[in-house]
């Protein structure tokens, strides 16, 4: 049992990591990520490079939902953004493909400033409502402009390139995408130990307090706007080269949701609960996939009749979490690690 863990000065209270225990399992996380391509087989690695992607995007709408109180539906259209930048730049221009990523980004980023200047009059619902507006105008956007989007037919993309070597199998890709979203997770983290990470959360519990203390709103809105659309086009610039193609009809009101959904499951305004739900979201239901066939010696049709279930049984989980553990998977962990903080004294 752990009673207390003693800091000395203030850097060592403020540090990412505390404790030997938290230094342990950030080894065990990093050997199982620089493993993983090892002992996954293809398909799994292709879940594995579409959970990094969906973990950067995730990480990118918890710090405007989960931390600074924006809600928004517009995630996937700013990954859409990312995705026609980065395929128009590859494309036209033959830039490497990480300026490319960091510019799809980029623009995301201005973007999302100009949809975020509501926030400062709407929050809470009405928002999300002109976060959906926002992505409607997108879509119409990518559907007419023709010249640079492809129009209905979208843009065809090269594979991506790195030292002259072009990265066409998930192994390759997953060495590529899997250290960009440490990096974007790790700046997360690092960004809610600075004072503008400080102001986005003091703007989410009360911003008319925030106000009085004198943080400028708007600008930490659009600043926070910025922050999650750079995280979308990023996130976007890696969907479109892992998919080779971006249409309008590739990321839609849909997707948005289902980041939504991520964050909640997972545990808003918690890094760690972001990574988790993405994980959950991408990986559920090819578990619910795998009770189906397993299933399938036994019932006669499995994959007709229980098909349907499966989808049932993942909206069904979705639900349970919100009633039963709304502050998320991230819950469940800190609580496991309070149980063994007190143990053997706790019942």
């Amino acid at each position: 049992m752990r009673i207390a863990t003693a800091k000395q000065t203030y850097l060592a209270d403020e540090a990412l990591i505390r404790t030997r225990t938290q230094m342990a399992w950030c080894g065990v996380l990093a050997a199982s990520l620089l493993a993983a391509p090892f002992v996954l087989d293809s398909y799994w690695l292709y879940l594995a490079c579409l959970v990094l992607i969906n973990v950067a995007s995730a990480t990118g709408l918890n710090i405007l939902t989960g931390y600074t109180g924006l809600v928004s539906l517009g995630q996937a259209a700013f990954m859409s953004v990312g995705a026609y930048t980065v395929a128009w730049l590859e494309r036209n221009t033959g830039m490497p493909f990480l300026l490319n990523l960091l510019l799809g980004g980029g623009v995301a980023a201005a973007v999302g400033m100009l949809v975020g200047i509501p926030s400062l009059r709407v929050k809470g619902l009405y928002l999300a409502i002109a976060t959906i507006g926002a992505s409607i105008i997108l879509h119409f956007v990518f559907l007419n402009w023709t010249s640079v989007t492809g129009g209905a037919r979208g843009l065809q993309v090269s594979p991506a390139s790195l030292f002259g070597t072009q990265l066409t199998t998930y192994f390759q890709l997953y060495w590529v995408f899997m250290p960009i979203t440490v990096v974007m997770v790790i700046g997360a983290a690092n960004l809610f130990r600075t004072r503008i990470g400080r102001a986005f959360i003091a703007i989410r519990d009360r911003d008319i307090s925030a106000g009085v203390l004198g943080i400028p709103l708007l600008r930490y809105k659009l600043m926070s706007f910025a922050i999650s659309s750079f995280y979308a086009g990023v996130a976007g610039g890696m969907w479109v080269y892992f998919f080779r193609v971006v249409s309008p009809e590739s990321l839609t009101l849909a997707d948005s949701i289902f980041f939504l959904a991520a964050i909640i499951v997972g545990g808003m305004g918690s890094i760690l609960g972001a990574i988790l739900g993405a994980i959950f979201m991408t990986l559920v239901p090819e578990v619910l996939r795998y009770a189906v066939e397993a299933a399938s010696p036994y019932v006669a049709d499995a994959g007709s009749l229980l098909s349907p279930i499966r989808t049932i049984a993942f909206g069904a989980l979705i639900m349970l979490f919100l009633v039963f553990e709304p502050q998320g998977l991230a819950e469940i962990v800190q609580r496991i690690r309070r149980f063994f903080h007190l143990w053997p004294f706790k019942k």
